[in-house]
């Protein structure tokens, strides 16, 4: 198959899980002898540097997002007119037989009345909330068609009587995005699928194709002793709630006289960052409690050095994908059902669970791990062989892949 994949970000100038799923996907189908061209924006993050082919176009711009600015509507109808033209240009190049949409989150959504008014077969991937929470919120959308203030009002009615609007929709679609189709969709968990339904989009025809990870290139755990060194992963920010995290375990600590150690493994924003610096400091903790940073390529032999892993997501996860990368090393996990997440938690059986948001639940979670006489083994077993059948890049490319087959009719 000839595909397009269009994403609002592409490795290495991502920021999440989001972008790694779309990268393995996009690899194992191009080693799987289809043809995969990415369309992307041109954000760069800082110390990053794309090396990339002709297969990947970072052309799109983001509007909003991540650091760039929000822009007066006159303005942002030269960006959406841009970011149009670009698509087409790219269809024409590439001429694909589907394209696959990821992540659009900042990028444009009048490129999708494009896309779904055109003759390819477009398929959706949905592992983020840019549907359930944002799409409503496009600017260039909802622009002309809420209500918004008195002034939009009128300059919205005289646009329409005077035909300007039929001359600009030629351009860029200015539909309701409640007229949007996604006609051959699939997300992430059943959470997501049913959260983005309950906002009223006709998804509930949706497949779920579950996160995967490279089950192999993780270093293994065989080293069971009585659980001392936990680790946390992720980005230091309120939604993945690490100060949940560092406040349980300085309980369990406390409680149970052991001496135990956290490493927080994470980068994020300045002022939250200091936030949990400040209360490490505030329990002078600083001498069993530390902040690290490591790349996801270094993280993958990092994990089997530690005792147990805490997952204190709390926002809604779609899926994430550092509790199953845990697993996938061998290790403990302590993990709260946040949002998709509740789909993967068996309580006791691949994991230990605590209430979100909640660090006497965590405590109590960290002292129940305790207190196992195997020092979580077994769980860990039962975590690993989950991963491996139902949880691999493979597993999740493999559905994708019947997807797209079956959006041009080769299946």
């Amino acid at each position: 198959m000839k595909i397009l994949v269009l994403t609002n970000l592409f490795p290495p100038h991502g920021i999440g899980g989001y972008e790694e799923r779309c990268l393995h996907t996009v690899a194992d189908l191009r080693a799987r002898g289809h043809q995969v061209h990415v369309l992307t924006s041109d954000h760069q993050v800082d110390g990053r540097e794309a090396t990339d082919g002709q297969e990947v176009s970072r052309r799109l711009q983001i509007h909003g997002f991540y650091g760039h600015p929000w822009l007066p509507i006159h303005q942002l109808y030269r960006l959406e007119l841009a970011n149009q033209q670009i698509l087409r240009e790219t269809l024409e190049s590439v001429r694909p037989q589907v394209v696959h949409v990821w992540n659009m989150g900042g990028i444009s959504k009048s490129l999708l009345h494009t896309l779904e008014a055109g003759d390819v077969p477009v398929v959706y991937d949905i592992s983020d909330h840019w549907i359930a929470r944002s799409l409503k919120a496009d600017v260039w959308l909802s622009w002309w068609n809420d209500p918004g203030s008195p002034g939009r009002a009128l300059l919205r009615g005289m646009a329409r009587l005077c035909g300007l609007r039929r001359v600009i929709t030629r351009q860029i679609p200015t539909a309701s995005v409640r007229t949007l189709q996604f006609k051959k969709i699939y997300f992430c968990s059943k959470f997501m699928r049913e959260l983005s339904q309950g906002q009223g989009y006709p998804v509930g025809h949706a497949e779920v194709v579950y996160c995967g990870v490279e089950v192999e290139r993780f270093r293994q755990k065989t080293e069971y002793s009585p659980p001392t060194r936990f680790i946390w992963v992720g980005r230091l920010a309120e939604d993945k709630d690490p100060m949940t995290a560092l406040k349980g375990f300085l309980r369990a600590r406390s409680a149970s006289g052991w001496a135990l150690t956290l490493d927080i493994f994470g980068r994020g924003d300045a002022a939250y960052t200091a936030k949990i610096e400040a209360e490490i400091e505030r329990a002078a903790a600083g001498d069993f409690v530390c902040i690290r940073a490591a790349s996801h390529e270094e993280m993958r032999a990092i994990y089997a050095d530690y005792d147990a892993y805490i997952f204190s997501s709390n926002w809604g996860e779609p899926f994430a994908l550092t509790p199953l990368e845990a697993m996938a090393a061998g290790l403990p996990v302590l993990m709260c059902p946040d949002g998709g997440d509740a789909e993967l938690l068996h309580d006791g059986f691949n994991a230990l669970g605590f209430v979100a948001g909640s660090p006497s639940s965590l405590a109590g979670a960290i002292q129940r791990l305790l207190e196992l006489k195997d020092h979580g083994k077994k769980m860990s077993q039962n975590a690993r062989c989950m991963v491996e059948a139902r949880f691999t890049v493979t597993v999740m490319t493999d559905k994708i892949e019947k997807i797209l087959q079956q959006a041009v009719g080769l299946s």
